[in-house]
This record gives structure tokens, C-alpha cells and sequence, in this order.
């Protein structure tokens, strides 16, 4: 049902938007990873699913899954529920264990979409289920300007896989140390990796209040 799922909604895809993606020859052939993207609409998801390469999982805020229709068609895709800004431990066991089982995890670091195209701060929930899964950590960079419309163009780019090397931490460190090194030693990479693929608008002149400020 998966497969067919995706072959149906890659079709529909490439009728309503002019697509392009860029890097998949990045991608091993085998093994499952850690899709990291920046995140600018609701059509993320499966942007990325059709860039990569092997069945996708997923997180969802779990109020996408009051439509039962919707709801069947997320799953149908990948999607599982979390609990947002709840410290949802289900779900990120839930996606370790897929990761591990060899079911690719897409996440998108910023926890919510950007609003001006600009890649901003990420969580270090993916480096922690990276470096839990013991997985490569795959960055994507989705690009389009303004809003999405009717063929509307979108530039979808692959990076080479960040090695789960990177993401090994000592596992007797304690709660806050592991915090810690996450955003320290973790985080810069992805991000970094992310925002290198992505066309950032231009940063807007500062006014003389920001000046001084700075």
C-alpha cells in the first residue's frame, strides 16, 4: 500500500508543480537514515519522500489526524503522531526503532515552517535520534519563492550524508551534559549541511536602531 500510495501522489505531484531534484546520486543505495530538511510548507513531507530513496517515516503534529481522511492518507504515507512541545518520548523511541529497523526518519529541525525562506535555529531532537539509531544524517534543502501554486517551481536538493560517526556521544553522560553536547558539537553540522542548500533570501539592510543594537 505504501509504494502504491507514493506512486500515486508522485504523479500528482509532478502535474501540479514543476519539479526538480538535485543530489540523489548522494544517496547510498542501502541503509536507512536520518532525512534532515528546512521546513516551508505542508507539501515538505512529501517532497522529500519523493527525492529519497526506501520507505519514509515521519512526525506529525497529532492534530493532522482528526480528518479520518487525511489521517489514512498521512499514515499511508509514513506519518505518526507526536505530542508537540510535550517532550514526547513515545514518538522519539518510535522513531529510533524505525530508523533502526531500516525505515528512513524524515525531520525537519526548525519544528515549524519558515516563514521567510530563511533556515533558522534547529531542535536537537534529530541529533538525538541520530545519534541513538546510529544513522547518517542525510540534509535536504527544499527551494521555492513565494507561495506555492499551480506549477509552481521547486528545487528539491540532496547532500551527502553526514556520517553517524559524527553523532556518537558517550552514553554515560548525564541529561543535561548530553543537552549540551548536542547543540555544541551535533547541531552545527546539520544545520550547516542544511543551509547549504538551500537559496536563502538576501538579509534585509539593518535600520539605524539595529545598528546600534549590533
Amino acid at each position: 500500500m505504501y509504494y502504491v500510495v507514493v506512486a500515486i501522489v508522485r504523479m500528482a505531484m509532478h502535474i501540479w508543480f514543476n519539479l526538480k531534484f538535485e543530489g540523489r546520486e548522494n544517496i547510498p543505495k542501502e541503509g536507512a537514515f536520518v532525512y534532515a530538511s528546512n521546513h516551508r510548507s505542508n507539501a515538505d513531507p512529501v517532497l522529500v519522500t519523493l527525492a529519497g530513496r526506501g520507505r519514509f517515516s515521519f512526525m506529525a503534529k497529532v492534530e493532522l489526524f482528526k480528518n479520518k481522511l487525511f489521517a489514512w492518507l498521512i499514515r499511508s504515507l509514513g506519518a505518526f503522531p507526536v505530542e508537540r512541545g510535550t517532550g514526547d518520548t513515545a514518538a522519539i523511541d518510535k522513531a529510533i526503532d524505525n530508523v533502526k529497523s531500516g525505515v528512513n526518519l524524515l525531520i525537519f529541525p526548525e519544528g515549524t515552517r519558515s516563514k521567510d525562506g530563511r533556515v533558522g535555529k534547529g531542535k536537537t531532537g534529530v541529533a538525538l535520534i541520530a545519534s541513538k539509531a546510529h544513522a547518517d544524517v542525510v540534509p535536504v534543502g527544499i527551494n521555492f519563492e513565494g507561495k506555492l501554486h499551480f506549477r509552481s517551481k521547486i528545487v528539491v536538493r540532496i547532500g551527502k550524508p553526514i556520517p553517524a560517526s559524527t553523532f556518537m556521544l558517550d552514553e554515560g553522560l548525564s541529561d543535561r551534559d548530553m543537552l549540551r553536547a548536542l547543540k555544541r558539537d551535533v547541531m552545527p553540522p546539520i544545520m550547516d549541511g542544511i543551509r547549504a542548500l538551500v537559496d536563502e533570501p538576501p538579509a534585509l539592510p539593518l535600520n539605524e536602531e539595529q545598528k546600534e543594537e549590533a
